[in-house]
């Protein structure tokens, strides 16, 4: 969010808001009794010396012939006699000058405050524009912008407890102080994406959670960081749909693939988790063998054939029939299941050729497949003399009348 932008969301949001009566007592509203803390400056600190404890009251040596009184409960520990602090005068009784050591604190916790610097403050209230805040005794805001870098937060749940923020805006004339959370949250995120990203290297193997889901792949936190699986990197099998396979919410182990810009973007895998089902195709498939696939993708040069779960093979355009395929959408549909035979196996390359033809050129599967095959069988299982009988055994074949 830029300046001007924030600017106009606190003016807007302060609109009608006055923080100097906010959190006042009527008292101090009508003017009546001591004066408002808002209103003290570092000329009502004094320093002082413990000379004793009397019950719950610690007496302090202010000065020659000065004395004053502080409740023991404003003391982190027990006081020991000569201890030097600095106190808030809150005013008198009789003789005694009653004091304050966690007003001074306040105090100079609130001249110490700049912009840029950290600071404790309690959330109070809520209205439209954000959140209402005390820093000690003193009023701050929130812009709902500025309350967390979650923009699902419901900001009303933060009532009564006690954030870290970062002073954004401070003009103590006007005692208002401008204070956000979401820089805080961010620098934090930016310091944790650091140490994760620190301990990460590719091949390493992580657990992580989806936190979204996208069309081109899922979004997984691993740890305070985010990394991106790609669609193609989910699992060995072809994934149309991610949210068929990912859900939001679902743990998964994911492999470090790749770290760029420091970190700030991580490419992860799962398939490469999963079996190779490569290591199968040696004892499933062998050249000249049949198998029945299914079409997976249509291309101008062919369609690829999945003939193992996660294996895909290429029909070419030129071994789909024995006439010539022009338009192969109207030949092959995907998901269409056929039967194909190995015309070749490269492990290496990871390629696997296929073809809808039989040894002998015919498709496998149509009556002169079956024709040629009984052929090759009478041709195998004859003992006699093939010059005389060859003849015979075509005509048989062929069913010659």
């Amino acid at each position: 969010m830029s300046n001007d932008s924030l600017n106009k969301e606190i003016e807007a949001a302060l609109d009608g808001v006055d923080l100097q009566a906010f959190g006042r007592s009527p008292e101090e509203d009508s003017g009546s009794g001591k004066e408002g803390r808002s209103g003290r400056g570092s000329d009502d600190l004094m320093p002082g010396t413990v000379s004793g404890v009397s019950g719950d009251d610690v007496i302090v040596d202010l000065g020659p012939r000065m004395q004053g009184v502080c409740a023991l409960a404003e003391f982190d520990e027990a006081p020991a006699v000569g201890d030097t602090h600095r106190f808030l005068l809150r005013g008198r009784e009789e003789d005694l000058w009653l004091l304050s050591m966690r007003g001074a604190k306040e105090l100079e916790a609130w001249a110490q405050l700049e912009v840029g610097s950290h600071t404790k403050a309690r959330v109070a209230g809520q209205n439209q524009g954000g959140l209402t805040l005390k820093i000690g005794t003193h009023e701050a805001f929130m812009p709902m912008s500025q309350i967390s870098v979650d923009r699902d937060v419901d900001a009303s749940t933060l009532l009564g407890q006690t954030l870290v923020c970062e002073v954004m805006e401070i003009d103590r004339s006007r005692n208002r102080v401008v204070l956000s959370r979401r820089r805080i949250e961010e620098r934090d995120r930016l310091e944790a994406i650091a140490e994760t990203v620190g301990g990460l290297q590719p091949g390493a193997k992580v657990k992580g959670k989806v936190k979204r889901i996208e069309a081109f792949g899922a979004f997984v936190d691993i740890g305070g960081v985010e990394g991106l699986v790609h669609v193609s990197q989910i699992s060995r099998q072809r994934i149309e749909k991610v949210d068929e396979v990912l859900k939001v919410g679902q743990d998964v182990d994911v492999m470090i693939l790749e770290l760029k810009e420091g970190g700030k973007k991580i490419s992860l895998g799962m398939k490469q988790l999963e079996p190779d089902p490569w290591d199968e195709v040696p004892h499933r498939l062998s050249i000249d063998s049949q198998i029945t696939g299914k079409v997976t993708r249509l291309m101008d040069f062919g369609a690829f054939v999945e003939v193992i779960p996660g294996i895909e093979g290429l029909l070419h355009i030129s071994q789909i029939s024995t006439e010539r395929v022009v338009n192969l959408q109207r030949v092959l549909t995907v998901g269409e299941e056929l039967t194909v035979r190995v015309t070749a196996i490269d492990p290496s390359a990871q390629r696997i050729s296929l073809s809808r033809l039989d040894a002998r050129g015919a498709v496998i599967g149509s009556e002169d497949s079956v024709e040629s095959s009984t052929i090759k069988d009478a041709l195998e299982k004859s003992t006699g003399s093939i010059g005389t009988n060859l003849g015979d055994l075509f005509k048989k074949a062929l069913g010659d009348k």
